[in-house]
């Protein structure tokens, strides 16, 4: 949205102008994208004073002031001090109790209301038209609701991880605590070897740890689980883990790896008879890294795999949508998981992501 830049009446002393203000829609596109990247911490935020600037300048007034809920604005610059900034404070303060606009050029104050709340008050002093003062305000209002949609996305990430940590199968619990108990008097070395598993186990899915890790260090869970898993299974599970050195140190996404393989066995292997395989593989493809987690067990209608990666495959596969929507979340709409599966033929779920992202650092 462009803002109209304010032009003074012709009763009024002639100032100066910036033509850009006027006449450059690629200054004021430019202008108006940086005060929505200057509000996205919102009217309390760092950024406030410099998105006050922004609008000064797109208005072409004297002194731009933005108050959240507090009413302490922030201006660009300070108001002509004395009774100016008495009546722009007061202002803002009738404005905050009534949600109306207040004032008349040129003092001028309008509310900011974010998704139908009230959030603040934009103030104008000089000589701008009202309709360029509401355009602006409006852009201070998308910047402001664009801002609480990214932090309610990012919410909603770290919700999904809390959800993953959470899903601790208490069926898988009780068997390896069960079988590390049966083996403490046969076999007390290979007891303790599991029990150390469990607790390593337990703590990479549970401890806090930051939004991304190595692949690494999410292969290292994986043969965790899936030692505790061959104790579990015995002969009904055959593993092969192979990942390449050059891949190691790829930062990823916090715990998106260990949800494929504890499917794979859940859902592809524990349901058939006989001895299933589950194989795990890590490599690089250019500047990707491509993880593939593959069983030969029961396998599903393509159908059913495209209704689980949508979130709608019932509480026991929520572990695929949630990894799917937190990679697409991270690398952009390109990446996610690909499911490759039918009926009887086993499933392999890939996950492919840039071997190197901006942002993405192991913490």
């Amino acid at each position: 949205m462009a803002v109209s830049a304010g032009r003074a009446p012709d009763t009024a002393p002639a100032r100066s102008r910036r033509p850009w203000a006027r006449t450059d829609p690629v200054a004021v596109l430019a202008a108006a994208r940086h005060i929505a990247d200057e509000l996205r911490d919102g009217l309390a935020g760092s950024g406030a004073r410099a998105a006050a600037r922004g609008v000064r300048r797109l208005l072409d007034v004297d002194c731009v002031g933005l108050a959240d809920l507090s009413g302490r604005p922030v201006w660009a610059p300070a108001p002509p001090p004395g009774e100016g900034a008495e009546a722009a404070n007061a202002l803002v303060e009738q404005v905050l109790h009534s949600e109306s606009k207040g004032g008349r050029p040129p003092l001028l104050a309008l509310p900011l209301h974010v998704h139908h709340e009230l959030a603040g008050v934009l103030v104008v002093f000089g000589n701008a038209r009202r309709s360029a003062v509401r355009e602006a305000a409006a852009w201070v209002v998308e910047a402001l609701e664009r801002g609480r949609l990214e932090a309610s996305a990012e919410q909603a990430a770290q919700a999904e991880l809390r959800a993953l940590r959470a899903e601790i199968s208490p069926h898988f619990v009780y068997n390896a605590l069960t079988v590390i108990s049966a083996l403490v008097s046969s076999e007390p070395d290979r007891s303790r070897e599991l029990m150390i598993d469990f607790a390593d186990y337990i703590r990479y899915s549970l401890a806090r740890h930051g939004e991304y890790t190595t692949v690494a260090d999410e292969f290292h869970a994986i043969e965790t689980y899936l030692a505790l898993q061959r104790a579990v299974l015995g002969e009904r599970l055959a593993v092969q883990v192979r990942v390449a050195p050059e891949v190691l140190a790829v930062a990823v996404p916090y715990l998106v790896l260990q949800p494929l393989v504890e499917n794979a066995i859940r859902h592809g292997i524990e349901p058939r008879t006989g001895t299933g395989h589950v194989t795990v593989r890590g490599e690089a493809e250019g500047n990707d890294c491509v993880i593939s987690v593959e069983d030969d067990g029961l396998g599903m209608d393509p159908a059913l795999a495209e209704e689980i990666l949508a979130g709608r495959g019932g509480s026991d596969s929520v572990g695929l949508a949630n990894v799917d929507r937190r990679l697409r979340h991270v690398y952009g709409p390109w990446y996610g998981l690909v499911v490759e599966t039918g009926p009887g033929e086993g499933t392999r779920v890939v996950v492919r992501i840039p071997r190197f992202q901006p942002g993405v650092m192991p913490g």
